[in-house]
């Protein structure tokens, strides 16, 4: 796993009441994610997550006190549509496992253009469909507090999954309502009063109410789902490093109307609706019932049925999938944000507290074997696999034509053929693993200096990348760097060369997370993919 040294680690438990069927598919500081199935069956059908007790406690700073009352609070919750579903759990002196519903669909915003967003109509659904889960736990007196993209999953059939309930936290029971003090969440999405209430370096924070923190970060999500980023680094006032007021700041003092061209480009009633749900003044900012009350949520979807469904996955998946696309026109080095600021506070604890109840992107692991990392792994159950999923007789065109990551290069990307021939669910369309790929006929030891040169002219280091020879057949850089709000991100370039029955040797160049913000790992594909635009395929219409 990441950052664990193997021979630290107990085996995982044999003892378990169901068969691992797949490598790992996530993992983190301290935990690993693999598909498993009930003992007599092969086909994968739920996910289980391993945390190791030792290396929680000691790096995660997780005591087993935590680690219980995150697995009591998601069995608590019982079953809702929209939040990835609890089924058992089980430890042994090493480990403890949590057995929870596979999110098949893969992360929610991998599917999502960074600076573009969906269109109302999409946005309306998933943010219905959040907004769902999220009332639900709140009736349970549970607020999650970590409400961000990479805890955002979907099923096959595109409807969202709330996941990781690691900043969980009872804020009511049997009537009595108590405030939160822990400083917790990820700083483009928490809410203002967390960082200004709650206890940090020894000094206690009056505290804040949980679940209306839910409801503001709620806000940006839907803000992040129309605009394709996020409003701020952090809800803190202040100055940038030219002495001009921040981009929270400016919304502060404007009263929700900073002249700012992504709050401009959004329609005037989510306007008013994302005013309401960001309001600094907690009492009266909108509850729930304020929301569901609102002209812009109560509007009807072509996409929605009525029981809040997605109830055309194969349209709606489409407009997803044409809406991906990498300009080679662009800049690369274009800075997306307004301002940056060189003091930001780290308060995401997501990248040493890896959360019990899914991996915490999924899907972006789900085709990358961490065990074994030279090689790349197909799942039995994925659509659109990859390189080592090929027949040994297919030709590299006919794979090309049929890959869906390489219409994104394309002038105007359209879903192959293929797969719109035997569609029947939305991960038929939009495949559960990410896009954020490209493929290359240059050999080895010209594409991995052309990437790392790249990824150096992006000032992303790449610290004891090995250098293959023409021979080589793959290698893996990783990455580990800040994302453009200052947040951490981490994850691997693995390429891989294939060759195929017409003599072209081909290389996927595959940019598998770890961690991170989806869109700002999209990002950085899309910069590195400009930089290398010689070496990438391109379809020829």
């Amino acid at each position: 796993m990441n950052g664990i040294p193997h021979s630290q680690l107990a085996p995982l438990p044999d003892q378990v009441p169901f068969r691992i069927v797949s490598p790992t598919i996530g993992s983190g500081a301290y935990a690993c994610i693999k598909k498993a199935a009930p003992l007599r069956e092969e086909t994968p059908v739920f996910a289980v997550k391993f945390i190791n007790k030792l290396f929680a406690q000691r790096y995660g700073r997780i005591k087993q006190k935590q680690l219980e009352m995150e697995i009591s609070l998601h069995k608590h919750l019982g079953f809702h549509k929209n939040i990835v579903e609890f089924f058992d759990h089980g430890d042994d002196p090493a480990w403890v496992w949590i057995a929870m519903e596979l999110a098949e669909g893969g992360d929610l915003f991998d599917k999502i253009e960074a600076d573009a967003g969906v269109s109302q109509d999409i946005a309306h659904v998933y943010f219905t469909q959040l907004v769902s889960a999220i009332g639900y736990m709140h009736a349970k007196g549970v607020a999650h507090r970590d409400i961000k993209p990479e805890n955002v999953l979907l099923s096959a059939d595109g409807d969202l999954k709330i996941a990781d309930f690691g900043m969980a936290t009872l804020f009511e029971y049997h009537g009595k309502r108590k405030l939160a003090t822990t400083l917790c969440g990820s700083p483009p999405y928490v809410a203002p009063e967390v960082l200004s209430r709650s206890t940090q370096s020894g000094t206690k924070g009056s505290g804040y109410a949980a679940d209306m923190a839910d409801i503001w970060s709620c806000g940006v999500v839907l803000f992040v789902l129309l605009a394709g980023n996020t409003p701020w680094s952090r809800p803190v006032e202040g100055r940038d490093e030219y002495g001009r007021w921040n981009e929270y700041t400016e919304y502060v003092l404007s009263n929700g109307r900073p002249d700012d061209e992504l709050w401009d480009a959004l329609p005037l009633d989510v306007l008013s609706l994302l005013r309401g749900m960001m309001r600094v003044d907690v009492d009266t900012r909108f509850s729930l019932e304020d929301i569901r009350r609102h002209p812009w949520f109560t509007r009807p979807n072509k996409f929605m049925d009525q029981k809040g469904r997605v109830s055309d996955p194969i349209t709606m998946a489409t407009n997803m999938f044409e809406a991906l696309h990498v300009s080679f026109d662009a800049d690369p080095f274009a800075g997306t944000q307004r301002s940056t600021q060189s003091d930001r506070m780290d308060v995401d604890q997501s990248t040493v507290k890896l959360a019990s109840t899914q991996p915490s992107v999924p899907t972006e692991d789900m085709l990358f074997d961490w065990d074994r990392p030279r090689k790349f792994v197909v799942a039995s159950t994925q659509v659109g696999t990859g390189l080592a999923g090929l027949p040994a007789t297919q030709s590299a065109s006919n794979f090309l034509a049929d890959e869906p990551s390489t219409q994104q290069f394309a002038p105007t990307p359209s879903v192959p053929m293929s797969r719109t021939q035997m569609a029947r669910r939305f991960r038929d369309i939009l495949p559960a693993e990410s896009l954020t790929k490209f493929y290359s006929g240059w050999t080895l030891n010209l594409l991995v200096p052309h990437v790392l040169e790249a990824l150096h002219r992006l000032g992303v280091p790449t610290p004891n990348t090995p250098r293959p020879t023409a021979q080589d057949m793959h290698c893996v850089v990783k990455v580990k760097t800040q994302d453009s709000r200052g947040c951490p991100m981490s994850g691997n370039i693995a390429i891989v060369m294939e060759t195929y029955e017409d003599g072209l040797l081909l290389g996927e160049v595959n940019f598998v997370k770890a961690s991170g913000d989806p869109l700002e790992w999209r990002r950085l594909f899309k910069r590195v993919a400009v930089l290398c635009q010689e070496a990438v395929f391109k379809p020829a219409y």
